[in-house]
């Protein structure tokens, strides 16, 4: 199967190494990797906070750049989401592009639910040794449904012990611009999910979105934590 990478935003300019260790994995397992090169952001930020007339075309862009791939697969349920569950609508003034939309958007899928639910792959052959909890993302667990196949797949990783989180399906407070329009708030969400990270004497806390580990990171860095954040595709890729 060959598959096409869509990076996204945070990902490309902040954590690139998310990406490697997908391409890492991916051709692990056998699975040919395309990066289209012409992929800008997909508009999630300019339609989360009510831009859709700037947001149309760099949705417009992202299907004309994906449109004959296989598969998508990207390192973030909540730019999935976006390509699945709203281009469509925001797309709803063009009849015939946001049919277009909505087939690719079936074509679309966040890592852990590609492995999982396409490849059939609970294991892809890695080790590491860590004490390691997992924070299941709004987007992927709200949107996209994603609930045990990070946790199935984690469950397969050699000498990985899998630790609860409490009140794991509490947001973390990042929401993108939520997190700068409604700083305290967001502060306050943040803080309650770093209690829960604290409370499993986990080395590493993981999820299936960089904005989130974002949010979180920083939080543990600024309480002096030795509690790291890791996307779930870096401890896949480790061996």
């Amino acid at each position: 199967m060959k598959v096409a990478l869509f990076i996204t935003c945070l990902a490309d300019q902040l954590f690139p190494q998310v990406g490697e260790a997908m391409v890492t994995v991916l051709r692990r397992i056998g699975v040919t990797v395309d990066f289209p090169e012409a992929q800008t952001c997909c508009g999630q930020v300019a339609f989360n906070d009510g831009f859709w007339e700037e947001a149309r075309p760099l949705a417009e862009r992202f299907i004309d750049t994906f449109q004959d791939a296989e598969a998508i697969v990207a390192p973030s349920g909540s730019c999935v989401a976006m390509i699945r569950e709203y281009y469509p609508e925001l797309l709803r003034p063009d009849p015939e592009l946001a049919e277009r939309a909505r087939d690719l958007g079936q074509r679309t899928y966040e890592f852990s639910e590609f492995l999982v639910d396409i490849l059939n792959r609970d294991d892809v052959g890695a080790q590491f040794p860590h004490r390691v909890s997992y924070h299941p993302a709004c987007h992927g667990l709200r949107a996209l449904g994603i609930v045990d196949q990070p946790l199935r797949l984690l469950a397969h990783v050699q000498g990985l012990t899998l630790v609860p989180l409490p009140r794991a399906e509490d947001c973390c407070g990042f929401g993108g611009m939520f997190a700068v329009k409604f700083a305290a708030l967001s502060g306050s969400m943040l803080g309650a999910k770093l209690a829960a990270i604290a409370a499993t004497e986990a080395e590493i806390v993981t999820a299936t979105d960089v904005s989130c580990l974002m949010h979180i990171a920083g939080g543990l860095s600024r309480a002096g934590s030795r509690t790291r954040a890791m996307h779930l595709a870096e401890i896949l890729a480790a061996q």
